[in-house]
């Protein structure tokens, strides 16, 4: 893989630091570019961020000194510099949904940690592992935007990496129905225990928006792409409630499940210690080795302990038991690093993964 210039809008925000932070020692990717709000622009990002840093590690040596862009002003200078951006914006919907077509439109390549393009039928929404063969659709999006270089591509809900990949390999069995609850850390709020403090010793029972991405984005990922656009599937349906925690990093999932022709036990851990996707095979530079990890003890997998597996790129699993109530088949639990697998680092992974297909070409 080449080297890429790359920018990153957001910069400032607490996923635009995890972009930072993975990609100040990324073999591939250099960062040329750090665009913000325009509070931000004209200072170093060591000012723009100060007492913001959320990061347990400090502030790369290397972006300290970088004067921060405006990420709605600087767009024409920026469009020669960079091969494309990583976009984690903190604003309204529309507002992102604009900012990331005029990105596209200027040539730019968008690989988006947001949720505005999630359900634009020409924008593919991926985990890598799961639906590669999504990014194909990016043809018929240049096609309608009018562009040769330019466009959006788009990471899934952070909640979904917790439980999703553990559902796709075990689709073989047809699944008919699923449960989830997720627990999820603060971290995906963009908070930290300092300013969250309402959620110590606290759970907060509703985040909003987050279980009709729960439920809505499994579809879209299991999807067809047919004639330029993505057709979402019809099923499995996922019913799911989502709860905010008081855990710093790392979304857990409890979940059920009911299949058309049910495995047995040896036969799900088969299917999930086997699995491996597109990553794998291309050893992208972020990819997990072992994409799915089983843990055996009783109280694993734990978000303090697990969410770090494999550099936090990893999906752990745990508790696996028939549901002997017969209500579901089987029950488990998922765990996945909010940050790392589900926000920056999956937009990292999928960015490797368009660039060895050559869409930043």
């Amino acid at each position: 893989m080449r080297t890429y210039n790359v920018g990153v809008v957001g910069a400032t925000g607490m996923v635009g630091q995890r972009f930072l932070t993975i990609l100040a020692k990324h073999p591939a990717f250099r960062v040329v570019a750090l665009l913000a709000s325009a509070r931000s622009a004209g200072k170093t990002y060591a000012e723009a961020v100060g007492a913001k840093w959320a990061m347990q590690e400090p502030v790369p040596a290397q972006f300290k000194d970088m004067v921060v862009s405006d990420a709605e002003k600087d767009l024409d200078a920026l469009a020669g510099k960079v091969d494309f951006v990583f976009c984690a914006v903190n604003m309204k919907k529309d507002e992102i949904r604009a900012l990331e077509y005029r990105y596209a439109q200027h040539e730019i390549p968008v690989v988006s940690d947001n949720s505005a393009h999630r359900f634009t039928e020409d924008v593919p929404m991926v985990i890598p592992e799961i639906n590669p063969e999504h990014i194909e659709v990016i043809a018929a999006q240049r096609k309608r935007l009018g562009t040769k270089r330019g466009f959006i591509a788009v990471k899934s809900n952070c909640s979904l990496q917790s439980y999703v990949p553990l559902l796709h390999p075990l689709k073989k069995y047809g699944i008919v129905n699923a449960a989830v609850c997720t627990y999820q850390a603060i971290s995906g709020a963009g908070k930290t225990f300092d300013t969250m403090p309402e959620i110590v010793d606290n759970i907060i029972p509703y985040i909003g928006g987050e279980e009709e991405k729960s439920e809505q984005e499994p579809l879209k990922i299991w999807g067809e792409v047919k004639d330029g656009k993505i057709v979402p599937a019809t099923a499995p349906s996922v019913t799911a409630q989502c709860l905010r925690v008081p855990v710093s990093d790392g979304h857990t999932a409890a979940v059920f499940v009911k299949f058309a022709r049910k495995p047995s036990k040896e036969e799900i851990l088969k299917a999930w210690a086997e699995f491996a996707g597109e990553p794998q095979r291309l050893a992208l530079p972020s990819a997990p080795k072992q994409f799915i990890h089983y843990m055996e003890e009783d109280n694993r997998p734990q978000a303090k302990l697990d969410r770090m597996t494999e550099n936090g790129m990893a999906i752990c699993a745990g508790r696996l038991r028939e549901d002997n109530m017969g209500i579901f088949d089987y029950k488990f639990i998922g765990l996945s690093h909010n940050t790392l697998r589900g926000a920056a680092g999956g937009a990292v992974l999928l960015a490797e993964l368009l660039a060895e297909k050559g869409y930043f070409d």
